[in-house]
């Protein structure tokens, strides 16, 4: 355990981990370190026992009750994590997020939070992998991150499908009863004759309209309009899910039954991609919560209104399955500094940020000198557009700095080089000196410099070094980085030598961050600002992101977008923030155009209203909600040892 001292200071604290090279598998990595115990790390960084609930030894919950005592501190330093247009590989911006954060927090005496996602067990058990970082620079233990950790995803699953049984349930009721039984069974009498309206009732009356508390004193009209929803089948937009790659789910008829003869066309996706994920990561409180879930639209009723999980009646039972989930979860890097786990939306068709919850209190307890560093999923297109436009109007927190990832592979494969395939065997250019491919990648890297100074926020770059990486290819992404504005570019280490790989990074973090403070000091102008104005038309807003970050010339809208666009204006979702998705694979809405294309118009061919998460989702190309699994997915080698119970094979 830690001395009174050592917990004063978490950054007084070294492990004794000892590196081996080569590195070993993450798994190895992660198992050969036995953790500290959670309550400690969490009491090292200022949480007291009281507001931590401990999930056996590693995990513990920590309570939102702590914002309210920590109310007054200034915040710290907030650092986002993004990166360049990946390859299907990655380029480790979870393993920088991690390797920064153990920088920060065990080399250079600051105190670190790092904030990163919850991983969906779909990808982890097939193509990707996990989402613990990797090698020396990974929250630990690796199984329990990626696997269950704190049930947060089930509960969304358990939420989610119990709204998509009350909308056919609802349905299939309204088609079998009039209007008057209906009510009678909505507003059952007790044996006195009398009637009440649940809580969650009052709030469709008001949505009405209708003043009126006294169910018996209802005319026939009231009946019908408080009971009978119509919901228009064409309409709803509300899937099951479930937390594992199935393509066969994409597509299934409900209803089939003999007793139901009720059938319907939909299908599933994968949990993460439901929007009480995205809900859960963009709100502030558990009555945030509670009115974001229950203003959540299903469809639309044939009149054209909007249907909402609260005119179904279930918005306070979605609270209740989500009450628990609401608190972020804390682990531990290898070098036990904190790691807070939180929400998983999907970076494409969400906002693929971690919880706004989470990053309050990590800014809170790492104090003014301190660090929450933050990640955003995918492309800085995507991921950081978002966390900018999305997730900091929801929070009113104002980043320092942020760093992007780049790889000298990806950078290569943005020059020309042949297209990178999970599973497939690189080509012999990514193994060698290419200086020509990585100068001629490096315009994508440009091309996110250039978008994060739009946001008035200093960029910093990681070159996530792989041990192919040759000093010229290294140079010349530093060089080019610096030309194009960044405040520094650094070569970062941290897979195989843990936080002092990602040491001067973590200097060159702290330096960008002092100087963004004083900027804003001697000057209020300069800072964050937004790319748009939330009452800037749908179809402007949409157009600004689709020209200032991707570098579209324009934009199409399918006869389909047109008339959504023009649905959710007149209902008074126009002044909604945008979820643009996209591919993440180009700048472009092409997966196959690398580097920064030029001369394009992007396609929306659809827009959808996640309005309890509270962003608008224009659909540019075909994006996948869940993902199928290959020939050979990685459970082949996911096993347990029955003698110790240690899991094996997970990577």
């Amino acid at each position: 355990g830690r001395s009174p001292e050592q917990k004063q200071s978490m950054s007084t604290y070294k492990s004794d981990l000892v590196f081996k090279d080569p590195v070993p598998s993450d798994i190895e990595v992660s198992q050969s370190i036995t953790p500290q115990p959670i309550g400690e790390v969490a009491e090292a960084v200022g949480i007291l026992p009281s507001e931590y609930f401990l999930y056996g030894s590693n995990k513990c919950k920590i309570s939102l009750d702590i914002r309210e005592r920590l109310g007054s501190n200034q915040d710290g330093n907030y650092v986002l994590v993004t990166g360049i247009n990946p390859t299907p590989l990655g380029e480790g911006k979870s393993t920088t997020t991690i390797g920064l954060a153990q920088a920060l927090g065990a080399h250079l005496n600051k105190k670190a939070v790092a904030c990163i996602r919850q991983p969906s067990q779909g990808p982890t058990f097939g193509i990707k992998g996990g989402a613990a970082g990797g090698g020396y620079a990974q929250v630990i233990p690796m199984e329990e991150f990626n696997l269950h950790l704190t049930g947060d995803i089930h509960a969304i699953g358990a939420a989610n499908n119990l709204l998509a049984a009350a909308i056919e349930t609802r349905m299939f009721h309204e088609s079998q009863q009039s209007d008057k039984s209906l009510f009678s069974r909505l507003c059952p009498a007790e044996k006195d004759g009398s009637r009440k309206f649940s809580p969650v009732m009052l709030r469709r009356l008001a949505k009405l309209g209708i003043d009126k508390t006294d169910p018996n004193e209802f005319t026939d009209e009231e009946k019908a309009r408080f009971a009978r929803l119509d919901i228009d089948p064409d309409t709803i937009t509300w899937n099951r899910v479930l937390d594992v790659c199935d393509r066969f789910l994409r597509g299934i008829v409900t209803g089939a039954g003999k007793n139901e003869h009720f059938e319907r066309n939909t299908g599933f996706d994968i949990t993460v991609a439901s929007e009480i994920m995205a809900v859960l990561a963009l709100t502030t409180s558990l009555a945030d919560m509670r009115d974001r879930l229950g203003r959540m639209v299903i469809g639309m009723s044939k009149a054209g209104e909007p249907v909402t999980a609260d005119d179904l009646g279930v918005g306070g039972a979605l609270t209740v399955l989500m009450k628990d989930a609401i608190m972020p979860t804390c682990m531990q890097t290898v070098e036990q500094t904190p790691v807070f786990v939180h929400a998983g939306p999907f970076a494409n068709i969400a906002h693929g940020n971690s919880s706004v919850i989470a990053d309050q209190i990590a800014l809170k307890v790492v104090g003014p000198d301190g660090f929450c560093v933050t990640e955003a999923g995918f492309g800085a297109d995507i991921g950081m557009e978002k966390f900018f436009n999305i997730k900091c109007r929801y929070s009113g927190l104002t980043p320092q700095c942020a760093v992007i990832v780049a790889t000298v592979r990806a950078l290569k494969m943005h020059g020309g080089g042949p297209d990178v395939v999970a599973g497939k065997p690189l080509d012999h250019v990514y193994k060698e000196e290419a200086v020509g491919l990585v100068e001629a990648g490096c315009a994508n890297l440009v091309h996110h410099i250039k978008n994060i100074q739009k946001f008035g926020v200093s960029a910093v770059v990681a070159i996530n070094r792989f041990s192919t990486d040759t000093d010229a290819e290294l140079e010349m992404v530093r060089t080019l980085s610096l030309a194009a504005g960044a405040t520094a570019a650094v070569v970062a280490n941290h897979w195989a030598e843990g936080g002092a790989g990602a040491a001067d990074l973590g200097r060159a973090v702290i330096d960008a961050c002092a100087a963004a403070r004083a900027a804003a000091e001697t000057d209020a102008s300069t800072g964050f600002k937004f790319l748009y104005p939330l009452e800037m038309p749908l179809r402007e807003k949409i157009a600004t992101i689709c020209r200032e970050i991707y570098g579209a010339d324009g934009v199409d809208f399918s006869e389909a977008a047109e008339r959504r666009i023009e649905s959710y204006t007149s209902v008074g979702y126009g002044s909604l923030p945008i979820c643009m998705a996209k591919t993440q694979y180009s700048l472009s809405t092409d997966a196959a155009a690398k580097g920064v294309p030029t001369g394009f118009r992007v396609l929306v061919r659809d827009v959808r209203a996640a309005v309890g998460a509270g962003y608008i989702y224009p659909i540019c190309g075909d994006i996948m909600t869940i993902p199928g699994l290959p020939t050979r997915p990685g459970f082949y080698d996911v096993d347990i040892d029955t003698t110790t119970g240690r899991v094996i094979g997970l990577f």
